[in-house]
């Protein structure tokens, strides 16, 4: 054996131990798998783009221009009980509920329209910059993100820019931010064109797990047709998902390992 053969098994040994007593190889962040706890009716003519439950209630925001609505829908029948239709120059977006008032975004019209939770009667509206994707509230502000790895804080009276953040998987931005949901101290957001559902630190955008919900709806024909909607009821601690043109809201349950 040449003293080049030596020299390589002495310096792959070498790294071998190496490897083996240094510090360990940074992990990637979990992937949970979720479970299917009930199923409900969902308008499949609704090209969902943002979602709230509250109760027995849902509120939904659908897209594409001449056909952008916001609707109170009944949970358990999907039934829509009332609706407004935004004027065809507008493309319907995220959707969040603050303080007994719906927020809906616009696509690239840049114009949030702010709607009384009891009535849908429009009473304000605010403006932005760039494009509207995902909603998402908690106690004090609004998320806002716009089809990239950036999430926007926004203070909802006065809808200005408190902070920005953007979202990372270790070294790597996860870009295609969509809808947003808080949920529990965590952002979730829908990714666009994937079946998986990221979960977010809200206060860095640090990545802190994966949520697989690829086996939920399965035998889409569309493309178009993503998962797209997630809404948490707070006072019951129910989850729900579903998608652009979905037949069905599933609720589902999150399985964390231990």
């Amino acid at each position: 054996m040449s003293h080049r053969n030596w020299l390589l098994i002495g310096l792959l040994g070498w790294a071998a131990v190496g490897c083996s007593g240094g510090a360990a190889l940074p992990q990637s962040v979990p992937t949970y798998q979720v479970r299917v706890l009930n199923v409900y009716p969902h308008d499949p003519g609704a090209f969902c783009q943002g979602l709230v439950v509250e109760g027995n209630v849902l509120y939904e925001g659908t897209g594409q221009y001449g056909n952008s609505t916001l609707r109170r829908v009944d949970l358990e029948t999907g039934k829509v009980v009332s609706q407004v239709n935004l004027p065809q120059q507008y493309f319907g977006e995220g959707v969040a509920l603050f303080q007994n008032r719906l927020y809906q975004l616009t696509w690239k019209e840049r114009v949030c329209f702010v709607y009384d939770k009891q009535t849908l009667k429009a009473v304000a509206s605010a403006r932005y910059t760039g494009e509207g994707w995902g909603l998402a509230a908690d106690d004090q502000v609004l998320y806002l993100s716009q089809g990239t790895s950036t999430i926007r804080v926004m203070d909802p009276r006065t809808f200005k820019e408190v902070r920005r953040m953007r979202v990372k998987d270790g070294r790597r931005y996860v870009d295609d931010i969509n809808e947003l949901e808080y949920v529990d101290g965590k952002l979730l957001a829908n990714i666009w064109y994937l079946d998986k559902i990221a979960e977010i630190d809200p206060a860095t955008g640090k990545l802190l797990a994966w949520i697989d919900c690829s086996r939920v709806n399965p035998g889409r024909s569309n493309r178009e047709h993503v998962l797209n909607g997630i809404a948490y009821d707070r006072q019951s601690g129910r989850l729900f998902i579903t998608g652009k043109n979905w037949k069905h809201l599933y609720e589902i349950e999150i399985l964390r390992s231990e």
